[in-house]
């Protein structure tokens, strides 16, 4: 009797969080299928948010790469949806961009290149993301360009929050943005050769994220249902291949010596990229069991209700799970 009541007032004492879930759309042309418009609808996404284009760093001056294309509001998975348009700028943008002068032409561009994309498109916005890695030594100009572009574009401004930012917040500061949305991936980079997962290694998400509470900014929690090839040549070197699973490398073009490690057995093409027989492929990847445990952990971990934002809505990415796994 006693142990079932202790069990019982811990069970009242453990809130039930509540989680939106929305989605992110990270591809260059906008092709937003069947498969993605009944998952989105079905899990009663009320946000998309969808990368515009990003900013680098060409020929001395900041500008706009990769611009999305195709997209418009017919591709849109439901008529009622909030569609936040994404910007990456890259960190070196900020290394070079330091001036007032240099942030003001910089924020002017941005918001009038996210107007025409969103104008063209027929979507209607309320709020622009911006993405960057910042560090210590652009945190300031990088601030600053964030309110620049909140005055000009007049649109509540987010930014995304990588583990290192919000760990070490006393020296990267904190963004003046009205929200933030914290990426629990990346835990590692893929290039350093790691045996655990370099896209979600629950250990070091734990490290990165022990005081999460105590961070001043209100945010959602960005979390990876992708996955990709780490790709190794005779000399170390190393190459990623967004997107690739180990359904695609069944052939006898390869053969498996490990759990998730592949011997490129023949040369030939993987996707776009051109492999050498020797060659090693690792496959990485976010599993229905590795999602659930982040979750439960990130549940317990964070003190308050907050929405679940995957990476990102891709037919892909989006058959390994089913609908319960991504609630």
């Amino acid at each position: 009797m006693i142990v079932v009541l202790a069990v019982f007032v811990f069970s009242a004492c453990t809130p039930k969080r509540h989680h939106n879930v929305d989605f992110y759309y990270w591809k260059s042309k906008c092709a937003i299928g069947e498969t993605e418009r009944d998952c989105f609808n079905q899990l009663k996404c009320q946000r998309l948010f969808v990368r515009l284009f990003d900013v680098d760093m060409q020929n001395g001056a900041p500008m706009p790469v990769g611009q999305i294309q195709g997209f418009d509001s017919g591709q849109l998975p439901n008529d009622s949806i909030r569609v936040i348009p994404v910007v990456f700028i890259t960190n070196q943008t900020f290394l070079d961009c330091v001036g007032n002068e240099d942030i003001e032409r910089l924020a002017t561009n941005v918001s009038s290149a996210i107007e025409h994309v969103m104008e063209k498109a027929g979507v209607s916005y309320d709020e622009i993301q911006i993405d960057c890695d910042w560090t210590e030594r652009t945190c300031d100009p990088y601030f600053r360009f964030l309110k620049r572009l909140a005055d000009l574009s007049g649109h509540d401004i987010s930014c995304t929050l990588r583990l290192h930012q919000v760990r070490d917040r006393e020296k990267t500061g904190v963004p003046p943005v009205s929200r933030g949305s914290l990426m629990c991936y990346a835990t590692s980079s893929p290039m350093e050769g790691m045996t655990r997962n370099s896209i979600l290694d629950m250990e070091l998400l734990k490290a990165y994220t022990s005081n999460i509470n105590d961070y001043p900014l209100d945010f959602d929690v960005i979390l990876p249902i992708y996955s990709w090839g780490i790709v190794t040549n005779h000399l170390g070197q190393v190459k990623l291949i967004n997107g690739l699973t180990e359904a695609d490398l069944q052939t006898p073009m390869f053969e498996k010596k490990d759990d998730n490690l592949y011997l490129v057995k023949e040369d030939g093409f993987v996707q776009n990229l051109y492999v050498n027989a020797g060659f090693t492929i690792k496959i990485e990847a976010i599993t229905p069991e590795l999602l659930a445990e982040a979750k439960q952990y990130l549940d317990r971990q964070i003190d308050r209700d907050f929405p679940w934002v995957y990476f990102h809505l891709s037919q892909g990415f989006l058959n390994r799970f089913s609908i319960e796994e991504l609630k």
